[in-house]
């Protein structure tokens, strides 16, 4: 058994009794092959309610920072947070963005489940920001479908993203697979990549429910 599996299996229980999350559209989730999951991103604690309403192991990136602290606290969150499925990448280097898709596409390659914020950020307001074409890169250069899923409620047990999350009841709602083969060959055209990209964050504003702001999110927090 690996370590994800492991710490599922050990920190599921806790965050199933601490969020009682309502899962719909699980099934919408391929049992095989390579999957890629894009969503909304309203606070911390999504990265860990999502993956224990999957059967399938979910990889995602995350900020190295996280597994470079030192001492015994700085080694126990370095496995805590690997052993969650996060992949640790430098992506406030110049090439972060570069190297978060090529993780990303190695993960699918390897026929497994990579799991996406196309925000790029959480929302700083709860709204649902612009997303950026990375999604539509890893879609078209991988072919695996795009299943669009929503958070929700998250933000409202994590005020800001930080601190201790109170316990309460969240839905992690599944929409169908979505596949882009039409496109195939055109990784590198702009006008396709948003395109799909849009697409994709179209279906995740109905899952949501949420207001969509067509600017990126980054650039709201900096306003």
């Amino acid at each position: 058994m690996s370590r994800l599996a492991i710490m599922k299996a050990v920190l599921g229980p806790v965050l199933r009794l601490m969020f009682r999350p309502r899962v719909e559209g699980a099934e919408n989730v391929p049992g095989t092959g390579p999957v890629i999951l894009a969503g909304n991103h309203l606070t911390f604690i999504d990265s860990m309610i999502m993956p224990i309403c999957l059967d399938r192991p979910a990889y995602f990136i995350g900020k190295d920072e996280y597994v470079k602290g030192t001492g015994l606290k700085g080694r126990l969150m370095a496995w805590f947070f690997t052993s969650t499925g996060m992949i640790p990448v430098d992506r406030d280097g110049g090439r972060g963005g570069v190297a978060a898709l090529m993780t990303g596409r190695r993960v699918l390659e390897e026929g497994k489940v990579f799991s996406i914020y196309p925000e790029g950020t959480r929302s700083p307001d709860g709204r649902l920001y612009r997303g950026r074409t990375g999604i539509a890169r890893l879609t078209l250069m991988t072919g695996a479908p795009v299943v669009p899923f929503a958070m929700i409620g998250t933000d409202k047990l994590q005020p800001g993203g930080a601190g201790m999350p109170r316990p309460g009841r969240v839905t992690v709602r599944f929409g169908e697979p979505m596949e882009f083969s039409r496109y195939d060959g055109m990784d590198r055209d702009r006008y396709v990549l948003r395109a799909v990209t849009d697409s994709v964050m179209a279906e995740v504003m109905r899952l949501s429910g949420q207001e969509y702001v067509d600017m990126y999110a980054t650039k709201a927090k900096a306003a």
